[in-house]
């Protein structure tokens, strides 16, 4: 965002450098800061009394901020002989208080920001004479005094966030005025009065109806920082181009179409931001500004940018984001001083050569462009990837692999694995349809479903189209595992078995899965299958087909209409003041600062413009009618073959990937769970790679999903898991809850054991039918506390593997590599030890079935004794109102292994102690449209030591917020509940809605 409040962080250093030198004056001074004995400017209506020490004479800075003040004690004027700075803020004084009037003599700065000032009173103004700083911010203030004007010797005012529809005349008397702040007003017009100001250095009008300038607004000649946003500004006068003293310009969230054409004048400016107006084209009046270090150009209509940007060489920051940009100017490359570059929401496909030598960007924002060449993939990780992609393209031929990824979803009984394999293969079952081209075969046994399988299908050999098609089971066991396969720039079929739907079941067969599709893939391409029409009368089709559509446009309608009415209750906060939010907890938004406000706005707009691009209309299907089949490998064609829809299948890569990825998967390696780094780079040379260039390669092939290579794992850096096929054949056998078929395999595994190493052994051993049942009974009881409790021992998950794990080392890295997916955790390995020899124990959440651990009591207030205690409780509460990521409190549950102790796990609830003090993390499923799905994260201390029960919670809070950044579609809110409410046991607790910062 490249806003007043985050997209200009050098220009406030301005500010702050004017603020540390103020405090560097102070430095020297005699100071005193006071509270008020049970100030509670929330809780308490009664203004609390201020105890002033006995010997306050020689005081110079005094600061009763903060204490609920209406007054102020008689005689502190006269007690105060040496004062020279009061600061009064965040009190609740309607007027100034008359005592300052007697420090009028010797005061230089006065601070009564954040109060209900509704007036100042002539009479304390006026004795204010030295006066040099004067901040009167966040008050409500109608109109300002004409005695204002008096104080000859102000250099700084501040009247922001008032309700002042002008400013007083004698205004213009302020010969030595330096700094004047007048954002958030009421002001319809440009204050005259200003143009008399010619010390003015610092000016902010933002957020008022100005609707334009004055031509003669040039007299502001000593016009440094000049801040207009939001200002419903449409054009410039040509007098704007003659301050040309200034450094900064804010003129964002305005109406401009173009600057003048004398705009090149200002050749001092170094920051300037343009955000959020109507340029079509890019302003050729800036290329001229070769002192210009940053450039925000955000939301605006820009299509393309000049080759002449090349002159602004002294830029480091440039901001183009949310535009319609289609291609960068090859000059760009040679702008070497950039730090920061934000390109995401336009329409690039391509990057210039050579754009890695853009090495110095450390801020890069890509995202939601069709880019093809570099892939999408290699974008997201950064410009020193780029610059090696690049740099490989240029050592080989470039390849195009026109290949996509399709992901088969739905309910259990959907149809998916018949479907997939109707497809997938060249023969078809039966001639329904009566046509003489299609050949017949006899019927065979429909496919059943193993779990999540993969197959390659090429749909047209001339041109070598090829999809990966993901058949994702729809057992909800494998909820916890099938997010890992969304990804962005893949085609998901949802498939619905039209014999048994029903409209009632709606949400569960078809709107739960795009809700999913959605948060975790915002904008993906979606196509609704219907299987099993044969069984299916012709108006029965019609009708279910038709539900299906009509339901999924009211629950998108729904959705948009609910996103839209909380963006509006944003807005509405935003246009109250920052003060009024704050005073009252039950007001929207209470505490939130403005800059959250508008993170929270800019990601509702997010997933505005980024909802599902759902195909319509539903396509009913028959596995027995070929030329239906036909059809619908027709639509996947077109679709996948829609450029604009499908950028990524005519994705560029540079020939020695390409030879590097077939080489994984070619004899001998092929049949390997996995390849060490050495055996990688060893294809690496084969397929003309240098060790120097291989990690690039490898981590394009990560991130594209052709392999796992985990590059920021110190267990599992050294490592390649090329062979995706068995690692999900691994998966399935975790995520099949059967419990005769774990059983069986373990007895497999068994009866296997020593195989192999005894084959040239003389001995033979005999069958023992008692040694038999004691193991059978005894791995039965392993399979009872797998699928109760979660647990599993190493060995155990050996036997399970085989014949996936030959040896410890294969066993080692995949638990490694299940533990690094956030699937399961070790029990009893102390961090950073071995075990030394004794069994290591591992721990499935999803696994988990009873709903809450023994420590249930502590969260209704009373210890594991049973004894009540006396603490502040400290509870987060994510709230999900749409959907919640399944698997989540699952994979949650892993990754907060390593900051806690003596855990304790239920299905729903988890008790545990970081360090000495207990945390409670708590899932609670929705109960209807009222109630979302809620995650909370708890702790408690006594009052003065609540800080440990913030540093206690704050890592798991960290952990929490990475997992839901792989969910960016994703609608959520967080909030700290009330303390008071918690200990009194309320069952619906207050709500402070906000942001914990990070």
């Amino acid at each position: 965002m490249a806003g007043k409040d985050s997209g200009n962080l050098k220009t406030v250093r301005l500010w702050r450098d004017a603020a540390l030198r103020a405090r560097k004056l102070r430095s020297n001074l005699r100071q005193l800061t006071l509270s008020a004995a049970g100030a509670d400017p929330i809780d308490s209506p009664d203004a609390p009394q201020l105890v002033l020490p006995a010997n306050i004479g020689d005081i110079e800075v005094l600061n009763l901020g903060n204490n609920g003040l209406e007054e102020v004690p008689d005689g502190l004027g006269s007690a105060l002989g040496s004062l020279r700075v009061l600061v009064l803020r965040r009190n609740r004084f309607a007027r100034l208080p008359p005592a300052v009037a007697e420090l009028g003599h010797h005061l230089t700065e006065l601070d009564v920001s954040h109060n209900r000032l509704t007036a100042l009173g002539a009479e304390v103004v006026s004795a204010l004479r030295e006066l040099r700083k004067l901040n009167l911010s966040h008050n409500q203030l109608p109109a300002l005094p004409a005695q204002l004007g008096a104080l000859a010797h102000l250099e700084e005012l501040d009247v922001s966030f008032n309700r002042l529809a002008h400013l007083p005349d004698s205004l213009s008397c302020l010969y030595r005025l330096r700094t004047l702040d007048v954002d958030h007003n009421q002001l319809t017009a440009f204050p005259r009065q200003l143009l008399q100001l010619a010390a003015l250095e610092e000016l902010d009008v933002s957020s008022n109806r100005l609707r334009g300038l004055p031509e003669d607004i040039s007299a502001l000649r000593a016009l440094k920082i000049l801040w207009l946003s939001g200002a419903e500004l449409g054009t410039l006068p040509s007098g704007f181009c003659e301050l040309a003293s200034l450094e900064s310009l804010m003129l964002d969230n305005n109406g401009l179409q173009a600057l003048p054409a004398q705009f090149s004048r200002l050749q001092r400016l170094k920051m300037l931001n343009l955000s959020s107006n109507l340029f079509e084209e890019f302003p050729a009046a800036l290329l001229p500004l070769a002192g210009l270090e940053e450039l925000y150009l955000s939301r605006n209509q820009l299509t393309s940018v000049p080759s002449l940007i090349s002159g602004l060489s002294r830029l480091l920051t440039l901001w183009l984001d949310n535009n319609r940009i289609r291609y960068l100017p090859d000059s760009i490359v040679e702008l070497t001083g950039l730090e920061e570059l934000v390109l995401q929401g336009n329409q690039i496909a391509v990057l210039p050569d050579n754009f890695g030598q853009l090495s110095r960007v450390g801020l890069w924002k890509i995202k939601d462009n069709p880019l093809i060449q570099p892939p999408y993939e290699v974008c997201m990780k950064g410009i020193p990837y780029i610059a090696a992609y690049q740099k490989e393209l240029a050592h080989s031929q470039p390849a195009v692999q026109p290949r996509l990824k399709l992901l088969l979803m739905g309910h259990k009984a959907a149809g998916k694995t018949l479907l997939r394999h109707c497809l997938t293969e060249e023969r078809v079952e039966g001639n329904q349809g009566g046509g003489d081209k299609e050949k017949s075969y006899p019927p065979s046994p429909p496919p059943v479903s193993k779990g999540i399988e993969v197959t390659s299908w090429t749909a047209d050999a001339s041109r070598g189209l090829r999809f990966i098609v993901y058949d994702l089971a729809g057992d909800e066991s494998y909820e916890v595992i099938q997010p890992f396969f969304l990804s962005p720039g893949a085609l998901y079929v949802l498939v619905v078995n039209l014999a048994t739907y029903e409209p009632p079941g709606f949400p569960t067969t078809v709107g739960s899965f795009l809700h999913r599709v959605g948060a975790r893939v915002p904008h993906a391409v979606v196509c609704i299958v219907g299987t099993h029409a044969d069984l299916c009368g012709e108006r029965e089709l019609e009708e279910k087909c038709l539900d299906i559509h009509r339901q999924i446009a009211l629950q998108e309608k729904h959705d948009a209409e609910g996103l839209s009415r909380l963006a509006q209750v944003v807005d509405e906060a935003l246009a109250r003041d920052f003060e009024l939010r704050s005073a009252s907890p039950h007001a929207a938004y209470y505490g939130v600062s403005d800059k959250n406000l508008r993170r929270r706005k800019a990601h509702f707009q997010y997933l505005l413009n980024h909802r599902l691009q759902i195909l319509s209309p539903v396509l009913p299907v028959s596995c027995r009618d070929p030329r239906q089949l036909q059809r619908l490998r027709d639509k996947l064609l077109s679709v996948a073959e829609h450029r604009e829809i499908f950028p990524n299948l005519h994705r560029v890569l540079p020939r020695s990937w390409q030879v590097l990825e077939e080489l994984h998967f070619q004899p001998p390696q092929a049949q390997r769970l996995w390849l060490s780094w050495w055996d990688s780079a060893r294809l690496g040379l084969q397929a003309g790679l240098t060790e120097d260039r291989l990690q690039s390669a490898l981590s394009y092939l990560h991130e594209s999903g052709k392999l796992l290579y985990f590059e920021d794992s110190p267990a599992l850096k050294e490592h390649v898991f090329h062979n995706l096929t068995r690692l999900i054949d691994i998966l399935n056998v975790f995520f099949q809850r059967d419990p005769s078929l774990l059983l069986h395999k373990l007895l497999l595994g068994t009866s296997g054991e020593g195989e192999g190493e005894g084959e040239s052994s003389p001995v033979v051993a005999l069958p023992n039918p008692s040694q038999d049942v004691l193991r059978a009974t005894q791995l039965h009881h392993y399979v009872e506390g797998f699928l109760l409790h979660g647990l599993l021992p190493a060995h155990v998950i050996r036997l399970l593997l085989k014949p996936h794990v030959q040896a410890q080392q294969d066993l080692q890295l995949l638990l490694e590599l299940l533990e690094k997916m956030g699937l399961c955790y070790c029990l009893n390995k102390p961090k950073g030890k071995p075990l030394n020899g004794s069994t290591a124990w591992y721990k499935f959440p999803c696994y988990v079935q009873n709903e809450v651990p023994h420590a249930e009591a502590w969260i209704n207030g009373t210890n594991l004794a049973g004894q009540s205690f006396v603490a502040e409780q400290l509870q987060i509460e994510y709230s999900f109102p749409f959907t919640f990521p399944p698997g989540l409190f699952a994979r949650y549950s892993v990754q907060i292994n390593s900051h806690v102790v003596h855990r304790s796990d239920g299905k729903l609830q988890i008790f545990a102690y970081r360090g000495k003090v207990p945390v409670v993390v708590s899932y609670r499923p929705a109960k209807g449209v009222l109630h979302p799905d809620t995650l909370s994260i708890a702790s408690h201390a006594s009052l003065p030591n609540i800080w440990t029960a913030w540093q206690a919670i704050t890592p798991l809070v960290e952990e929490l917020n990475v997992l839901l950044q792989e969910w960016p579609g994703l609608h959520y809110t967080v909030h700290i509940l009330c303390s008071k409410c918690l200990k009194r046991g309320s069952p619906n607790p207050h709500a402070f809605p906000g942001y914990i910062e990070q």
